[in-house]
């Protein structure tokens, strides 16, 4: 039983193995997440095999185009993310971290609205065989940020259990069910240490003290309170020291994901509020107030700087006024005043006051404020031991005040607006400035001012009080924005009108600026709006495509270029122009056609035979190039090139944007050759005189033309053949570098001697021309434009024999070495052996040997005694020497470096058939090789010596030229001691020659 157990578990073990598939799991969608923050999504995989680690390819279907996918990153191929993405993924702003070997998470550090879509990731295979799920998708929305957390920032200086009550502005407007957490924290430190958590409401409503407070929280000391729908109330009771620092509240969003998990989808920290706790009995504590902090020019400023201090009856302050920390009055600890010097002219004149109604109040008052009085101000305490001592025991400043003043004249207000806040290159931009409580005159200016130059502005129309209108410099063409309108309507509101924006340039902010007058006196306001010009290239792109890449002569085919933008491209002007690069040509594309925005066709003059063979087409936004009956001068490389303008601009001048497609080839297939060339090798055999090399096509097409190219092939194993005679599809005959001279084209010749028959003519054969011998036979046809070669076909070889008796000529075949100086003159043997009978003669033929395995023929003597030179540059320096019947040795004159090499003698013996007959080759032989070697002219040493460079030359002879003026002198005086012995000498070799 046990065995059985055992064997059955081990059945469902490799059953499951069997059924074991790929899955791919990624977080459950769709998720919510808002703009600008950090985004992660995940993605396991379970069920594979292979290595544990796998890999992951993140790509995204976005709802403009839901069909096409974008990728954006993967973890093993750098190449893999889109353009669009490639740069995020380089900058890590988008990268995979890896959780394990089959799991990891997607990281987009800032969200950008182009992020939202459908995520897929997919895992691609390690299995042996596909079987399951390699990706899963979920999708991602991109969302406002419309959290807001504020508190006004200010200066809190509390004495120790004393209590401090803080409020947090909270709302947000979200389309989505999300709730809102909400936290007070104590920075302290200078921001070098973590906050301390105070206490925290959180997205489920209860209250959640940090470590610090749990025991003030359960004490009631610690409270958040929620005043109305936004506003968030810290009381803290009892301060203390250890509460100093920097407090702030911080917000934060919550949405729950469908796998019900609640995910901070935004954060937002307030302004921080500056608390200081003075224990009590021993700090200096300054504070000031101001009766109104917000006047008009002419009222009356009135400040009070209070000082708290332990028994301040007794001691001793001075005080000093700033006005953006600049010191304005000072007062000693006796009360006496010191004006600063540009406030004693105001003071004199009673619009500065500054007193001591006691020893812990201070007050200055500013009668008929002005402009110039606004601004932030602080009063310093500093204490003195005595009133008369200089040095300070403590000093503490005040917080600052801000007062601000407002001129009274006028109560002109003003407001931009624009309904065109987003618009497209060509649309129109429409501005309106509100002008309202004017009560004189009004003069108006528009401003641009750039993005792309900060500080920059440029104007761009006025209207003056007389209501005259202008324009500035950069808007006066009408003919790039069209004419620019300037209205003004009763209700004080100033419209401009730009009818035709040209760019991204043309974005940015638009100021308004309204001037009142009145008495001699102005006020200015101010306003702007904000515009977006889209360039016309934003997602402007070209897709060309082609249902058939490859077409059979005479089908029709068409090409696609599919258009896409941004924006409609229904509204604005558009070309089309396409172009086309010949197969096998190296020029750049050239201009086919080109449809303008009017719907004229102008048609390029490179290509002049597509005008009566191409229709163009126009559906939507896709263009289409049908072409009719393809020919091979149809086959290339075609493209289309895009180009759009700006709305309602006439002329149109240069386009606002363009894109160029993809390129597509087109191939097209020539008709099927037929050809069949026969390919069995055969010899033909002769004797002597003229013969025939036969080159048969078995099959072909009725209406095809044929070019015939002969070729020889030379015995050598690895030699390449050589071409003898092409006669093309017309019947002109050429002729290949090895055979070129007169008498060789003369030799041969290539007919054709029926419709499937052609010959290699061989006039005087000899036995040079012993080889094989084929054809390649190209087949022609001409299709409607010209001739098209099909294909070709290559025949048999056919081997040329000569019937000979080699053993009733006997040649000399001893091998030979010669060497001769250039200038010199030189013999190279060839000799008969034996006699011949009457009636014959021979011919001798000298060749030298060529590496291309066809040697060159020199010099042949025929039987009729006439000597011929196949290379006539060499006439003048060949000869036979013949001094006696079989010596057909040849003589090289004025020997030259090229003449080095091989050479050898080709005899042959013809005989007369009967008197007045043909002669008849009988006979042949080959001599033996002779290797001629060429050496320099003789010279001698004394020229080389001059001939070299002098100072080298002179180093290297030296000893060699002394040696020979030593031999030089011993010669000399041997020939001198010798001459009374030349007589004898002379008599001797008489005597000698007489013996012989």
């Amino acid at each position: 039983m046990g065995l059985v157990q055992c064997l059955a578990a081990a059945f469902l073990f490799f059953l499951g193995l069997a059924t074991a598939q790929r899955v791919v799991t990624v977080q459950e969608g769709p998720l919510y997440r808002v703009r600008g923050s950090h985004v992660t999504l995940w993605c396991k995989v379970s069920g594979y095999q292979g290595p544990a680690e796998q890999n992951f390819q993140w790509s995204i279907y976005q709802p403009l185009a839901p069909e096409r996918e974008v990728q954006i990153v993967s973890t093993v191929d750098p190449s893999f993310p889109y353009a669009i993405y490639a740069q995020r993924v380089r900058d890590r702003g988008i990268f995979v971290e890896r959780l394990q070997g089959d799991a990891v998470l997607l990281h987009i550090t800032e969200l950008q609205e182009r992020d939202a879509g459908q995520y897929e990731c997919h895992t691609p295979n390690t299995d042996e065989r596909y079987f399951g799920s390699y990706s899963a998708k979920t999708n991602l929305s991109v969302i406002p940020d419309t959290l807001s957390a504020s508190m006004a920032p200010q200066a809190l200086t509390l004495m120790e259990g004393d209590t401090v009550e803080l409020t947090c502005e909270v709302s947000k407007s979200t389309a989505q069910h999300t709730h809102l957490s909400v936290s007070w924290y104590l920075l302290q430190g200078a921001g070098e240490h973590r906050p301390k958590e105070i206490l925290t409401l959180s997205k489920d409503f209860t209250l959640k003290p940090g470590p610090s407070y749990e025991q003030r929280f359960l004490e009631g000391d610690v409270q958040m309170n929620k005043v109305g729908n936004t506003t968030y109330k810290l009381i803290m009771r009892g301060v203390k020291p250890s509460d100093q620092g920097l407090l702030y509240c911080e917000a934060a969003e919550w949405i729950e994901d469908p796998d019900k998990t609640w995910k901070d989808i935004s954060r937002k920290e307030t302004g921080r509020t500056s608390l200081a706790v003075v224990s009590q009995g021993r700090d200096l504590l300054v504070d000031i107030a101001a009766t109104e902090r917000s006047l008009s020019e002419g009222d009356t400023l009135q400040l009070n700087c209070v000082v708290g201090a332990p028994k301040s009856g007794s001691r001793h302050f001075e005080v000093i006024w700033l006005l953006n920390e600049m010191e304005v009055a000072r007062v000693d600890p006796h009360g006496v005043l010191t004006w600063e010097e540009e406030y004693e002219e105001r003071a004199k004149l009673g619009q500065l006051r500054a007193f001591k109604p006691s020893n812990t109040v201070y007050v200055l008052t500013i009668s008929e404020v002005g402009l110039k009085d606004k601004g932030t101000y602080q009063c310093s305490v500093s204490e003195m031991r005595t009133p008369g001592d200089l040095h300070s025991v403590q000093t503490n400043a005040s917080s600052g005040i801000q007062v601000n003043v407002k001129p009274i004249e006028s109560h002109m207000r003003l407001s931009v607006s624009t309904s065109t806040p987003r618009v497209m290159a060509g649309d129109p931009l429409i501005l309106q400035c509100q002008v309202q409580g004017a009560t004189g005159p009004v003069s108006l200016r528009w401003w641009h001012l750039p993005p792309q130059h900060p500080g920059r502005r440029v104007l761009v129309a006025t209207v003056e009080q007389d209501g005259t209108r202008s324009l500035g410099s950069a808007y006066q063409d009408g003919g790039t924005r069209g004419s620019l309108r300037l209205e003004k309507e009763s209700s004080g509101t100033f419209t401009l009108v730009i009818p035709s924006t040209l760019g991204e340039d043309d974005g940015g902010q638009y100021r308004c600026e309204a001037t009142q007058w009145s008495r001699g006196r102005n006020w200015t306001g101010k306003g702007e709006a904000a515009v977006t010009v889209s360039s016309m290239a934003l997602g402007l792109h070209a897709m060309l495509r082609s249902r058939i890449p490859t077409v059979s002569y005479g089908q029709t085919f068409e090409l696609f270029c599919q258009v896409n933008a941004n924006y409609s491209l229904e509204e604005v002007p558009v070309s089309v122009q396409w172009l086309f690069q010949p197969s096998q040509s190296t020029d750049p594309l050239q201009e086919l056609v080109q449809v303008l925005p009017s719907g004229t066709v102008v048609w390029g003059t490179a290509q002049p035979h597509f005008q009566g063979k191409a229709q163009l087409a126009k559906v939507g936004t896709s263009f289409r190039l049908h072409i009719h009956s393809a020919l091979p001068a149809n086959e290339g490389t075609y493209q289309c090139e895009v180009e759009v303008w700006r709305r309602n601009i006439l002329p149109l001048g240069q386009p606002a944007a363009s894109t160029s497609s993809n390129a597509v080839e087109i191939k097209v297939v020539l008709p099927e050759s037929q050809l069949q060339v026969a390919t069995k090798d055969n010899s033909v055999e002769i004797a002597s005189g003229n013969t025939a090399i036969e080159c048969r096509i078995v099959f072909a097409r009725n209406n095809s033309q044929f070019a015939v190219t002969w070729y020889l092939l030379p015995p050598l194993a690895d030699a390449t053949p050589l071409q003898i005679v092409r006669a093309n599809y017309n019947g002109i005959l050429e002729y290949g570098s090895e055979f070129s001279s007169p008498a060789q084209k003369s030799q041969f010749l290539s007919q054709r001697v029926s419709s499937n028959i052609f010959q290699l003519q061989i006039l005087s054969a000899n036995l040079r021309d012993e080889d094989r011998y084929y054809c390649v036979v190209e087949e022609w046809l001409w299709l409607v434009d010209g001739w098209y070669r099909l294909g070709e076909g290559t025949s048999g070889r056919t081997r040329l024999k000569f019937k000979l008796q080699e053993h009733e000529l006997q040649v000399e075949k001893t091998n030979h070495n010669i060497s001769a100086r250039e200038g010199e003159e030189v013999t190279l043997p060839c000799r008969l052996q034996g006699a011949l009978l009457p009636g014959t003669q021979v011919l001798a033929t000298w060749f030298q040997v060529q590496s291309s395995g066809r040697d060159s023929a020199l010099l042949s003597l025929h039987h009729d005694g006439t000597v011929e030179y196949p290379q006539e540059r060499l006439a003048g320096r060949l000869f036979l020497r013949r001094p006696s019947a079989g010596d057909f040795s040849l003589t090289l004159s004025t020997v030259e470096r090229g003449d080095e090499g091989e050479y050898y003698c080709q005899l042959q013996k013809w005989q007369q058939q009967s008197e007045g007959k043909d002669w008849a080759l009988q006979a042949s032989a080959r001599s033996g090789y002779t290797q001629l070697t060429t050496t320099p002219p003789e010279s001698t040493v004394l020229s080389r010596i001059c001939s070299s460079p002098p100072l080298l030359n002179f180093i290297l002879y030296l000893p060699l030229v002394l040696i020979l003026l030593l031999a030089l002198g011993v010669f000399c005086w041997y020939c001198k001691s010798r001459k009374s012995k030349k007589s004898n000498m002379t008599g001797w070799m008489m005597e000698l020659k007489g013996r012989e």
